[in-house]
């Protein structure tokens, strides 16, 4: 169901009353009790009212307490017989109720320094704790004591911006961005994940704060990229990072994708446009966040190999090498992790052009086989990536490039089940050319293996080991061994 329609819906409801229906859960009575037996005041907060208005699943429930949350957590865990996680360093404590996650916290209230976005915390009231949130949506509760039980508490309009589909924040904008800079792409990510629209004076304060970005870790500037990449519609998220100015700052490599040079009447396509749209055609067909990653970077290589004849008119050859080469210093400044996850990215990178070679009816069984080998089993991910690549406004021209992804699918679909080629492991190895000839490692070990594998992979001979013991016996001879 669309969010806003969603909140509209609920908006019918009496839930400026009481919303004891939204707790109706044995686990929120007896936070309540206990919350009355110690003395305190508890609230449900954040993430779970938002949701409960949207109608949509939450398991992570956050409780903040006037007093001690570690105390009531204690209290808590015990009456449910479940193990207490206490952070004490955060002043929280974590009990798991079957499927639910409740984490238990002191009311608070919070000041910055300008170098940092840790802030200095100080006991609070509710009000208080409300007053440091991050949006009004996110900053709603639901009283827990027995004279007001299951009351919404909404200072600062959430329900109203909830209904609207905006985000906001309570304070300032320039106050919130400036305090903690996480929040401007924490805006942008709830705004995409929700469908929902950034009030301009919030999309104007972005962009005056900016530079506070430098303050923010990597980690978690890629924690939330990868959030907004999850999202149904990333491409939402990256025009307003665009929008916001922060495109360049967290992903300059991205960001010069950007625009439409024209020389003697004749333009390339905005490659920024172009990506964004692939993003979202690779989103409606897979939910892996690598292939999502590497629909974003695919044409990064465009701006440094661009190039104009007057004859032929824009080129961007080799742009798949040099956007491979980028890959690795992009995860590095991101701090992602340069593993199994980052050569992926990067071999599709590289390879997203390939298959286009291959949509003639000319094209020979050993270039197929030559892309089975080289994507292995990321093959089928390469043929979603390349689909998704296909984003021109002539109907005509995606559908002919649609059926020739077909035929070429089709192709390696054959080749594969004749030669088994994916998951190619070369019959001659190592050891076996050593102990033949009595050689230590050496480079003519690499070369006679180096000769098997593309005569496989030519067609030469078949995958099969006996075929390629006597070609290594033969190639062996040739180089005198």
């Amino acid at each position: 169901m669309n969010t806003l329609h969603t909140c509209r819906l609920m908006m019918k409801c009496s839930y400026l009353t009481k919303m004891t229906e939204a707790l109706n859960n044995e686990i929120f009575e007896l936070i309540a009790a206990e919350a009355c037996k110690q003395g305190v005041k508890a609230f449900v907060i954040g993430g779970y009212v938002r949701d409960f208005f949207l109608q949509r699943e939450c398991h992570d429930i956050d409780i903040v307490v006037e007093g001690s949350g570690i105390a009531l957590a204690e209290a808590v865990g015990k009456r449910v017989k479940s193990r207490v996680a206490v952070f004490k360093n955060f002043g929280t404590a974590m009990v798991r109720y079957k499927h639910i996650e409740l984490e238990f916290v002191g009311a608070r209230k919070e000041s910055y320094r300008s170098n940092s976005r840790n802030p200095i915390v100080e006991d609070g009231t509710i009000e208080e704790d409300q007053l440091r949130r991050d949006f009004t949506i996110n900053a709603m509760a639901f009283s827990l004591q027995k004279e007001d039980f299951g009351e919404l508490v909404d200072p600062f309009g959430g329900i109203r911006d909830l209904n609207d589909g905006l985000i906001r924040t309570p304070l300032n904008p320039d106050q919130t961005y400036s305090d903690d800079p996480l929040r401007m792409i924490r805006a942008i990510r709830f705004a995409t994940q929700l469908n929902f629209t950034i009030v301009p004076e919030s999309i104007e304060s972005i962009r005056r704060n900016k530079s506070r970005l430098s303050i923010l870790s990597k980690e978690r500037i890629a924690e939330e990229l990868n959030k907004i990449l999850m999202a149904q519609k990333p491409s939402i998220g990256f025009a307003l990072l665009d929008e916001c100015d922060l495109l360049p700052e967290i992903l300059p490599a991205v960001s010069d994708l950007k625009g439409v040079e024209i020389v003697e009447g004749r333009g390339h396509k905005d490659n920024f446009r172009h990506t964004l749209q692939v993003l979202d055609n690779v989103a409606v067909e897979s939910d892996n966040l690598w292939l999502r990653w590497a629909a974003l970077l695919h044409d990064i290589g465009k701006p440094a190999t661009k190039k104009f004849d007057p004859k032929t008119g824009w080129s961007f050859h080799g742009h798949e090498f040099i956007g491979a080469k980028m890959v690795p210093r992009i995860f590095n400044q991101l701090k992602m992790p340069a593993n199994e996850k980052m050569q992926y990215v990067q071999k599709l990178v590289l390879l997203h052009l390939r298959p286009i070679s291959l949509v003639t009816d000319e094209v020979t069984d050993s270039a197929v086989r030559r892309l089975l080998f080289d994507a292995g089993d990321d093959i089928d991910d390469l043929m979603i990536l390349c689909m998704a690549d296909i984003t021109s406004k002539n109907d005509k021209k995606v559908e002919q490039f649609k059926q020739n992804y077909t035929h070429v699918k089709q192709k390696l679909i054959e080749v594969e089940c004749r030669d088994a080629v994916r998951n190619f492991q070369n019959p001659i190895y190592g050891e076996l050319i050593m102990e033949k000839y009595h050689l230590p490692p050496c480079k003519e070990i690499g070369v006679i293996k180096e000769y098997i594998k593309n005569a496989i992979l030519d067609g030469v001979i078949p995958n099969d080991y006996n075929a390629a013991y006597t070609l290594m016996e033969q190639k062996a001879k040739e180089m005198g061994l």
